[in-house]
């Protein structure tokens, strides 16, 4: 099987006075490599790996695992918060685009052995 890759509008939330930014994302998973796990690329070469399991909880309600937070921002949205030794990138996607990949990533027939 091949990955699943599905571009994305997030929002990188600051304190700035721009407050939230609109940059390109792609959501990537790739079976072969890790079945449990899932990518999200952003702008200037971050990309964050970790299991998608925390965005399927956190479409519902917050959850954390290592650097990791995702909860739900409203009725629409989801947060995901990045913890790494340069600061916390805090970006929010709205909830239909990432319950579109898990969709597609489950759909996915499983690896062979």
């Amino acid at each position: 099987m091949s990955a699943v890759e599905q571009y994305a509008r997030a929002h990188i939330v600051t304190d700035s006075a721009d407050g939230h930014r609109a940059v390109p994302a792609i959501l990537h998973y790739d079976p072969e490599a890790d079945p449990q796990a899932m990518r999200i690329d952003l702008p200037g070469g971050h990309a964050w790996t970790f299991e998608r399991r925390l965005v399927e909880e956190g479409l519902l309600a917050p959850v954390t695992d290592g650097d990791v937070r995702v909860w739900p921002c409203g009725r629409v949205q989801v947060v995901v918060e990045f913890h790494s030794r340069e600061g916390v990138e805090v970006v929010q996607f709205d909830s239909v685009v990432l319950l579109r990949f898990l969709r597609r990533t489950y759909a996915a027939p499983p690896v062979p052995h």
